[in-house]
């Protein structure tokens, strides 16, 4: 979320500044990376549930995905709305 905040990445607008409670940071992780993260927890299931577009199973709130080596070139796609 941080990383597309500083790079102006549009449709990124992570209101609460990563403290996981506005949903504004919602984005559809690429099928083929979706395996890389930590599964979504309990808090981030329920903050999908309130975000402006129907969540998918690929669903993932971008500040509770860490930027590693592992998942350095990871593939987002951002919603119509947030």
């Amino acid at each position: 979320m941080q990383t597309a905040i500083d790079g102006l990445v549009p449709g990124i607008v992570g209101e609460c500044g990563g403290e996981m409670s506005c949903a504004t940071c919602h984005v559809f992780v690429d099928e083929d990376w979706a395996g890389r993260f930590a599964p979504v927890s309990e808090d981030e299931a329920a903050m999908l549930e309130a975000t402006a577009v129907e969540p998918t199973e690929f669903s993932r709130l971008s500040c509770q995905l860490p930027c590693t080596l592992e998942t350095d070139g990871v593939v987002v796609h951002i919603p119509d709305e947030q």
